[in-house]
């Protein structure tokens, strides 16, 4: 788990070293052990690296195979390197170290581009050929590792964060209409290949873009989950669907062991995370450290679950560590927090995950966590009433209805005409998106999207962007891509049986305490931020009245009055705050010192 950055010169100039050097150095906290930087041709590579397999400085990156001709600086972790290794060994191949590293480059080498259909793990990479400049980027399945691309006509940059890019200059920084559209209507989920900022795009989930020598991009879709049902599993029962997706489960936690540093688990006291220590402690793993995170009480909104974690970890005898914040530390983390935001994202789970990271990296640099469950076996509300659609349009309708946070007439009543994106960018996506082959019913097109995307650029970038600030890697079992292929097969009704996740809270019963699975569904509390008051107000109002706000100039200011004047009238259908929604965006571009313009 690390943070990696790279230019390819598209001209006959030598790479800016100095450049990518500062890429490298803004990732420090993702990988606080070590750095490198390499340069050899038209490539530059910069890496900074955490320490979790091969712990020697043989694993150190940018890492350089000679024999091979190979370089690759990456972010990541290959859960089945060993497996990999031994079978490469066997066909010939000589290793110089235990990493993980290692075995991405010889794999390649032996399979070529497809070599990514071996792996099972989490991983954004850069493999350079030395002899022919070729460079091949790739990201997992899940899109669990990020990877950043900003390019003008002589040159290619990447890296592991868009803050990085910044950081190496000559970005154009200017606000993308569409992507804005996506922000404010798609419940702040940007879509891939686009972020909020013109000069930036993320290389899609499951993809590899391969530059060749003559500056040709090839952009590849590797994987892809089926959402219909399959012949093989046809005759199953509840009974053998329970089975098949808790031994599933059982594997993906037993594989994110992995390491060379111990492993410890997020319980926030949820069926997911309950679920991942049972099956940690049935593997037969003795004093495994688990955490919790709560808050003050603000009123009638308790803030923790500290209940349920507890049932959790006492029956499982875990070494469990309860951390509390004072509501004092809420207001100063939330700019570290957004500092680490790759992307503005609005969930106030951000903040506690900031700062239950900032607390568990103390302890341990490797942790199980709970997310992605929901997208997976359909544990949001908005899926049930998905089984009721006749049609591709009332699917989408629904969905809209559910999930958006504003329409059209919404928007264009916002956001000033200078940013205002032609047409309907967010519903031409999702209908695009829905009528793809390959998922049959409301539901099966809802999960196939909330799946591949919205899990992606919202849930997903949460755990990676703030457990790396604090130099902690963060593995989600639930999104093993095998895992999710099984899930997406499912029956929908199994899936939304017991108000959601019926199929995972039936296979939980025979590992954990039933009190912790017949709970109401629960969340991150943070009641501090769920009700804009006091000094979270201040900031809100500050952000927003701010002289860079005026002179970028996204929103109406008669509509940015209206909400501040009503600073929590206005809820999306999703229960966010559209007031905080505004003003999370321009805490971010003021926080990273975008002006919206060309840099």
């Amino acid at each position: 788990m690390c943070g990696a950055a790279g230019e390819v010169r598209l001209d006959d100039q030598k790479p800016d070293v100095t450049a990518v050097s500062a890429m490298a150095e803004a990732m420090s906290p993702r990988g606080p052990d070590g750095a490198g930087v390499w340069s050899q041709g038209r490539v530059a590579l910069g890496h900074r690296r955490l320490k979790i397999i091969d712990l020697t400085e043989a694993g150190a990156q940018p890492m350089v195979d000679s024999e091979l001709g190979l370089s690759i600086a990456w972010n990541g972790c290959i859960y089945n390197y060993k497996e990999l290794r031994q079978d490469l060994i066997d066909r010939g191949y000589r290793f110089f170290s235990t990493s993980d590293t290692e075995v991405l480059l010889k794999a390649y080498h032996h399979w070529g581009d497809r070599f990514v259909d071996q792996l099972k793990g989490m991983f954004a990479f850069a493999i350079v050929e030395r002899d022919s400049g070729r460079v091949l980027l790739g990201r997992d399945r899940l899109g669990i590792k990020p990877l950043y691309l900003t390019e003008n006509s002589a040159r290619i940059r990447f890296a592991s964060s868009l803050p990085a890019l910044l950081a190496g200059g000559g970005v154009d920084t200017r606000i993308d209409p569409i992507a804005l559209n996506h922000y404010l209507s798609f419940h702040s989920v940007v879509p891939p290949p686009r972020t909020i900022l013109r000069g930036v795009t993320k290389v899609p989930p499951a993809s590899t873009v391969a530059i060749e020598p003559d500056g040709r991009r090839t952009t590849t879709t590797y994987w892809e989950p089926d959402f219909t049902r399959r012949a093989d599993t046809a005759d199953w029962s509840e009974r053998d669907w329970e089975d098949a997706v808790l031994e599933s489960l059982r594997l993906a936690v037993k594989r994110r062991l992995v390491a060379d540093v111990p492993v410890g688990c997020l319980l926030s006291g949820g069926v997911d995370s309950s679920l991942i220590v049972g099956l940690l402690a049935e593997a037969g793993q003795t004093g495994l450290s688990t955490f919790s995170i709560g808050f003050e009480s603000v009123g009638d909104v308790k803030g923790d679950e500290f209940k349920y974690s507890d049932i959790v970890a006492e029956r499982f005898g875990t070494d469990h560590h309860q951390i509390r914040i004072d509501t004092d530390r809420m207001l100063p983390a939330l700019d570290g927090a957004i500092g680490a935001m790759s992307e503005p994202m609005v969930s106030h789970d951000c903040v506690a995950f900031y700062l239950l990271s900032q607390e568990v990296a103390k302890h341990v640099k490797v942790v199980q966590s709970g997310q992605g469950a929901d997208e997976v076996f359909a544990g949001y509300h908005w899926y049930p009433p998905m089984a009721d659609a006749t049609s591709l349009d009332d699917a989408v309708a629904k969905y809209r209805t559910a999930f958006f946070d504003r329409d059209k007439t919404g928007i264009a009543e916002l956001v000033t005409p200078d940013y205002l994106a032609e047409g309907d960018p967010s519903a031409g996506f999702v209908t695009e998106r829905f009528a793809r082959p390959g998922a049959e019913t409301g539901i099966d097109r809802a999960l196939r999207l909330d799946t591949t995307v919205m899990l992606v650029d919202d849930p997903v970038k949460r755990v990676d962007n703030m457990t790396m600030a604090w130099g902690l890697e963060g593995r989600v079992p639930f999104l093993d891509h095998e895992l999710v292929e099984l899930a997406a097969t499912c029956p929908p009704e199994l899936k939304i049986a017991h108000d959601g996740k019926g199929v995972l809270k039936e296979a939980a019963r025979r590992v954990i305490p039933d009190a912790v699975i017949d709970r109401p569904k629960g969340y991150f509390p943070v009641p501090a931020l769920t009700h804009l008051e006091g000094p979270y107000l201040d900031m809100v109002r500050d952000a927003l009245y701010a002289p860079a706000a005026k002179e970028r100039g996204l929103f109406r200011p008669e509509a940015v009055d209206r909400l501040l004047a009503d600073p929590n009238g206005r809820l999306t259908p999703l229960r966010g705050n559209e007031l905080w929604q505004l003003a999370l965006l321009e805490l971010w571009l003021q926080r990273h010192g975008i002006n919206g313009t060309a840099a």
